[in-house]
């Protein structure tokens, strides 16, 4: 075998033994927070550089996890990672009911440059603690912090001090970081550099300073239902790095909780008892008659439907009152009263139709005093003349006759313009014979 390839024997070699990792183990306590820090710079050896030597290696790489043999993780354990070039976070609280029971978390490795992959197990082993839990709990909501934040060690190292600072415990431990967003909150705009916020448990041993019961009384509620911001004589120490809303904080004495246990049925075996063969139906149905259910559901409804349609029609055609019987119940005198305005209507309407009215003036023809042109009238001579407007012109039109009219200066007579009326077909003359005997 020549140099080269022993060379790439070597290479081979060397990459297979870092891509196969042993086991972490780690031990965190139950009811103390648990945090793991996915660190990218632990993968980056596992996959193959860039192919200039001198270049620096920034792939961006991202992480799933799940329980081993299963799709996702344990309840009480969360991961965030916010991009691809940062690293990944294992967090939660376990509880006294995961002590003593391995969990083996399968922790995959994603380049997204080289889509290669790199997977180590992380084995987490829950100890109990005899401070299991601390009788005396307060939650804090964080407004200028996100998770990952939080979450960092020098971080939490400060808001432990500055709780601890106020609270004066002999032990004081974080309990649990829960963001914001698995809350309900909303997620923040991206700009002014808001955050989601956080909320942050904590536990001691002693009973809680009177700073934090400040929260209680009845003029701080009062403010926080009018979302005005409590007055807390200790938040000046939390200040300068953390911007708590004391209208969200909670106080727990668990001493004082009353437990609720839930009965649960024993699950048994989950193997059915032997109660012998399964014997099927017969695939032979005996058939059903249905003439039955046809009266119930369409016979009964049309008949009822009939016998209300008989009684209506009965009540409209054959009991109404009729003419014969309406003038039987009325009076003589009203009637002929009555009869007397039909026909006095009759008469009226026949002689509405045999009158002649004159033309109105705008349709009479019109002489344009600059071109002289006479102007035709707007309606024909066949016009409906009964739509006709009862104003009367001062212009010869046929029906009308012109007679003559003293004037009260001289011996000058004017025509003066009198209707030709006329009744029953027969014009009446009288009041220009009246007229000329002047």
């Amino acid at each position: 075998m020549d140099s080269l390839g022993v060379l790439v024997w070597l290479l081979l070699v060397v990459t297979i033994l870092s891509r196969s990792h042993a086991d972490r183990n780690v031990y965190p306590s139950a009811g103390v927070l648990f945090v793991h820090v996915l660190e990218r710079e632990y993968f980056k050896g596992e996959f193959p550089p860039y192919p200039k030597p001198g270049d620096t290696s920034n792939d961006p790489i991202t992480f799933n996890t799940n329980l081993k043999g299963y799709p996702d993780r344990p309840g009480w354990l969360r991961y965030i990672q916010r991009t691809p070039h940062s690293d990944g976070v294992l967090y939660g609280s376990p509880t006294a009911e995961h002590v003593g029971k391995p969990t083996i978390i399968e922790i995959t490795a994603y380049n997204r440059r080289t889509f290669e992959t790199a997977r180590h197990n992380l084995v987490i082993n829950i100890m109990g603690t005899e401070e299991f839990p601390l009788p005396y709990q307060a939650e804090f909501y964080i407004k200028n912090m996100n998770v990952e934040e939080m979450l960092a060690s020098e971080v939490l190292g400060d808001f432990l001090g500055a709780v601890k600072n106020v609270w004066q415990p002999e032990r004081l431990n974080a309990i649990n970081i829960t963001s914001a967003l698995d809350r309900g909150g909303r997620v923040p705009l991206p700009i002014n550099n808001l955050k989601e916020g956080v909320y942050v448990m904590v536990g001691a041993d002693v009973q809680f300073s009177s700073c934090l019961r400040e929260v209680e009384t009845p003029q701080n509620q009062l403010r926080c239902s009018q979302e005005m911001e409590p007055v807390i004589s200790c938040d000046k120490k939390f200040r300068a790095q953390f911007h708590i809303d004391w209208c969200k904080i909670s106080l727990v004495d668990i001493t004082k909780v009353i437990p609720v246990h839930n009965s649960r049925p024993d699950p048994g075996t989950g193997v059915l008892p032997d109660i012998g063969e399964y014997n099927p139906p017969s695939e032979s149905l005996k058939s059903r008659d249905y003439f039955a259910d046809f009266l119930v559901t369409l016979a009964v409804p049309s008949a009822v439907a009939l016998v209300l349609f008989i009684i209506l029609g009965y009540s409209m055609c054959c009991r109404r009152e009729g003419v014969e019987k309406r003038n039987m119940q009325t009076s003589d005198i009203q009637l002929v009263h009555h009869s007397s305005i039909q026909k006095s209507t009759k008469e009226l309407r026949s002689m509405s139709k045999n009158r002649e009215i004159s033309w109105p003036l705008s349709t009479l023809p019109v002489f344009n005093p600059v071109s002289g042109e006479v102007v035709p009238p707007i309606h024909s001579d066949n016009y409906e003349t009964t739509s006709m407007p009862l104003m009367q012109t001062q212009t010869n039109l046929q029906n009308q006759i012109q007679i003559p009219q003293q004037q009260p200066s001289g011996g000058n007579y004017c025509m003066s313009t009198f209707r030709r009326l006329e009744v029953n077909g027969i014009p009446e003359e009288r009041k220009v014979a009246e007229a000329l005997n002047l």
